[in-house]
């Protein structure tokens, strides 16, 4: 299960990211908003990644208008690694370096295609398992 999270200026990446997950037939936990109305971010971008640290899901996705406070929020959390990414090659390898279990957009910014295909690539790509990156990860965690 994928946790997804936005504040009103993601609502509507969000909205089209769902309709992708569901195409994949990947189930999803909507945090919120859920809707345009003015609201602010840490009050679904902080549930989602508690969803993800807490083991209810297993990834997330966070969307605000720039993903940069929604990424904050979300990194808030003890045992999240939320990416705040605007293009594939970082989606790929915060998974395979990071761990990242959170994905973090900017609905300003990243248009539905593009957006998708992040999400595709983060969902899909596994942790590389290096020691370097273990070694890295383990030091964020103490």
């Amino acid at each position: 299960m994928i946790a997804i999270a936005s504040d009103h200026g993601g609502f509507d990446l969000k909205e089209s990211v769902k309709r992708h997950l569901e195409e994949r037939g990947i189930e999803y936990k909507d945090f919120g908003t859920y809707s345009k109305d003015s609201c602010d971010y840490p009050d679904f971008g902080i549930p989602a990644a508690k969803a993800v640290a807490g083991g209810e899901c297993e990834k997330g996705i966070v969307i605000c208008t720039t993903g940069i406070g929604i990424s904050i929020a979300a990194n808030k959390v003890k045992g999240v690694r939320c990416a705040l990414c605007s293009e594939t090659t970082s989606a790929r390898l915060t998974r395979e370096h990071n761990d990242a279990n959170v994905l973090a957009m900017g609905g300003g910014f990243v248009g539905e295609v593009l957006a998708n295909e992040m999400v595709d690539i983060f969902l899909d790509t596994p942790f590389s398992g290096l020691e370097k990156h273990s070694r890295r990860i383990a030091k964020l965690e103490s």
